[in-house]
């Protein structure tokens, strides 16, 4: 029988997709971009493209809260531009909950610090470069449903846990 390697959601600017608010991407190190190649299935998205936000966009932060809050309608997200964009933010993390969903995914390597990925800090909502505890709205939306998120900075941690599923299988 052959084993089906894990399939893993990835931000697209992860893997070099120019997506971010400045038309820019992130870089996995070549260590980590090696051993996601070897070991998982990569399924590339950026939620708040597939919500048709455009690239480059106005950066956005959380006002008043995170992305729970946000989830809640408690808090929104704007940009520096004073456009509230949290319709099209809520919108891409359902499209990440349903791309989870239909492909079986269980986990995601989301960029940390995003207003909608970040899975340990996001900034304040000052857009002074201040970040807080806490998840971005697909970060938090994904946890709620049992997806465990992790950051480009704790793919040693999915690998712990990917081999640690393995031998209990």
């Amino acid at each position: 029988m052959v084993n089906e390697r894990e399939k893993v959601l990835i931000s697209a600017c992860l893997l070099g997709n120019k997506v971010r608010y400045n038309a820019s991407c992130l870089a996995l190190s070549q260590e980590d971009f090696d051993w996601l190649n070897t070991h998982v299935q990569l399924i590339v998205l950026c939620p708040e493209v597939s919500a048709g936000l455009p690239t480059p966009r106005a950066p956005a932060e959380i006002q008043q809260g995170q992305g729970i809050d946000v989830l809640q309608g408690n808090a929104s997200v704007v940009g520096d531009d004073g456009v509230d964009v949290t319709a099209e933010f809520v919108k891409g993390a359902s499209n990440a909950l349903s791309v989870c969903k239909q492909q079986g995914i269980r986990y995601a390597i989301l960029a940390e610090g995003s207003p909608s990925c970040g899975s340990t800090q996001v900034y304040d909502g000052s857009f002074s470069g201040k970040k807080i505890t806490g998840l971005g709205v697909t970060a938090a939306l994904l946890e709620q449903q049992g997806i465990k998120v992790f950051s480009q900075h704790s793919i040693g941690k999915l690998a712990a846990e990917l081999e640690h599923q393995s031998a209990q299988e």
